[in-house]
């Protein structure tokens, strides 16, 4: 135990489990400095909450259960990945090798390919198997300094299926990582609907999304806006029933066409868009009104060797939150790495590493409705911090294949 003696003006002892000093802080509040700076910082843990944070010259005096000196190190807020798809069955490798060859994602998709033949191996995958294939993805993000995830389901598209990945997230979530659960049921349309996407959607609003719902299985509901998936319409009566059910949205919208998205997000308070390739001017002032985070996936975007570029500067221009993410997924974005998503994002979209590091912590909170509680390290918010051994935070988007990570806390708790 570490104790520095001393009281507070109220002449009781106070009180903290752990006092990480020497470090530099890149807290990424939103407080004028290049990343939050504060160098030779001090950070105080109680519980699962930061109770304090400063220059190591204004260490409240108190009693430390615990002290770990850091000197030289960087600490972060841990990493957020705030768009995958970690819980499926199967690859689709075979598809890679056919765009290598020349066909685009819509043409494998209608012919037989893309998310069909990923539903039909994760329904008929044991849920049992399917956790362990998401435990090692799931690793993979972790060992990168990733502390809260999105999972989406949509791979199962019946309610059994849909269900069973679900719960497959829900068991993900433990104390040493925060899982979001997503309804992803709108992603395609199952084999046993071809033709009838209005049935498909009515039996996704009056059986699917309420008895999962009452299952306590989802914080939010997403659908895929596009030609190959559904309508504007369709997703409209979806999104209707999930706000009567008092459950956020979010959008897959304008990745390969502009078809309104964004505007649909934001006519809905979405909690973001995702993708936004073709998000037309007014699409991003409609996402600026709202609040609404574009969440930018360069992994699908380098993937399917797509060539029309997020509006970034319009983003940029109208002050809408940019999150990063990997969408990690087995046919457009087969990617487990946070830190590839970041560089990916620096140099197909000219994002700066501040950006990017905003990406997947401040902004990708606030994406998935938790910006009260992670993204930033700041009294009060949750413990969850990752500590580098780096010189400056722009080199996690600059390195690629080097983990710099040398300790992860989450939940105040070192992992």
């Amino acid at each position: 135990m570490q104790v520095i003696q001393s009281k507070d003006s109220s002449n009781q002892m106070q009180d903290y489990d752990l006092l990480i000093t020497d470090i530099n802080i890149a807290s990424m509040a939103q407080d004028n400095l290049d990343y939050g700076i504060i160098k030779n910082g001090s950070i105080a843990i109680k519980g699962d909450r930061i109770s304090w944070i400063g220059s190591s010259d204004e260490i409240p005096k108190a009693v430390y259960k615990e002290k770990l000196a850091m000197p030289g190190k960087w600490i972060t807020p841990a990493l957020i990945d705030c768009h995958t798809h970690l819980v499926f069955a199967g690859n689709r490798a075979w598809e890679f090798e056919e765009r290598i060859k020349g066909k685009s994602y819509s043409e494998i998709s209608l012919a037989g390919g893309g998310i069909i033949s990923t539903v039909l191996e994760t329904r008929k995958c044991s849920k049992d198997k399917l956790i362990n294939l998401a435990k090692k993805r799931l690793k993979s993000l972790q060992s990168e300094g990733v502390g809260t995830i999105e999972i989406k389901s949509g791979y199962g598209l019946d309610l059994e299926s849909e269900k069973k990945m679900l719960m497959v997230a829900n068991e993900l979530d433990n104390e040493q990582i925060t899982i979001k659960k997503t309804f992803l049921g709108a992603h395609s349309l199952p084999p046993e609907y071809k033709g009838r996407g209005d049935d498909y959607i009515k039996y996704i609003c009056n059986e699917m999304l309420p008895e999962i719902n009452n299952a306590g299985l989802i914080d939010a509901v997403d659908a895929f806006c596009e030609t190959i998936a559904f309508s504007n319409q369709q997703i409209s009566s979806l999104f209707d029933k999930a706000v009567s059910l008092n459950l956020p949205v979010k959008l897959h919208a304008d990745q390969l066409s502009n078809s309104g998205g964004a505007e649909l997000a934001a006519e809905y308070n979405a909690l973001s868009a995702d993708h936004i390739e073709y998000t037309s001017n007014n699409g991003v002032k409609a996402l600026a009104n709202a609040g609404c985070v574009a969440v930018l996936l360069p992994g699908a975007f380098m993937t399917i060797n797509e060539t029309q570029k997020p509006p970034i500067n319009e983003l940029r221009k109208c002050d809408v939150p940019i999150a990063i993410a990997t969408d990690c997924n087995p046919g457009s974005s087969p990617i487990c790495s946070i830190r590839f998503a970041m560089t990916l994002a620096a140099n197909l979209f000219q994002l700066t590493p501040e950006e990017c590091l905003a990406g997947v912590t401040r902004e990708a909170a606030k994406a998935l409705g938790l910006e009260n509680k992670k993204g930033t390290l700041e009294i009060g918010k949750d413990a969850d911090i990752a500590i580098w051994d780096i010189n400056h935070p722009n080199e996690l988007t600059y390195w690629v294949g080097f983990n710099q990570l040398s300790n992860l806390i989450i939940k105040g708790k070192v992992i």
